[in-house]
């Protein structure tokens, strides 16, 4: 078995590379999956907010902000482009990014859980401002349906945050321990 540490510098990013697009991956391919226990009123978690939260709360705000436009151009498309899940996960990438982690969070899963949890109901409430802008729906129908979804979203998205954290973020963790030495 080759062990990541006796690799190369240039392996080792073009791994690391490769579980970075590869978690991606996965998680566009089971964003449009409802399996059991994974459905909350029928809503099932936000994937791509978990990772762009993931990726984001070690890094920039410039960083956190890219991931989440480049997932949002691609969630939409493969859903609907309008309203856009670029500007709703662009800014939880900033936001996440903002935290002052070391002052309020400590890196552990209720911490991310929480992050996520509001995250989620960030990006919702940037989706709905977006359907009062455009829509032809009534304001009280976007907005009575935002609190369903936001809530629902939240929970669910929180509850499998640490599925899609704790990994990465070892991985991730690992990665820069490597180049740092």
């Amino acid at each position: 078995m080759i062990k990541v540490s006796n690799l190369s510098p240039w392996a080792r990013q073009i791994v690391n590379w490769a579980v970075t697009v590869g978690s991606v991956v996965l998680c566009l391919l089971i964003l449009p999956t409802r399996l059991p226990g994974m459905e909350l009123l029928g809503i099932a978690p936000n994937w791509l907010l978990i990772w762009v939260v993931a990726w984001s709360v070690k890094r920039t705000a410039v960083q956190g902000a890219v991931a989440g436009l480049v997932l949002g151009l691609i969630q939409d498309g493969m859903t609907s482009p309008e309203p856009s899940h670029a500007l709703s996960l662009a800014v939880v990438g900033i936001l996440t990014a903002r935290i002052q982690k070391q002052r309020y969070i400590e890196e552990d899963f209720i911490s991310v859980a929480l992050i996520v949890f509001a995250m989620a109901v960030v990006a919702e409430t940037v989706s709905a401002i977006q359907f009062s802008i455009g829509s032809d729906r009534t304001l009280a129908a976007i907005w009575t349906y935002h609190q369903r979804i936001a809530l629902s979203s939240a929970i669910l998205s929180s509850l499998w945050a640490p599925v899609v954290y704790y990994p990465l973020n070892r991985w991730w963790q690992q990665m820069n321990l490597l180049q740092q030495s």
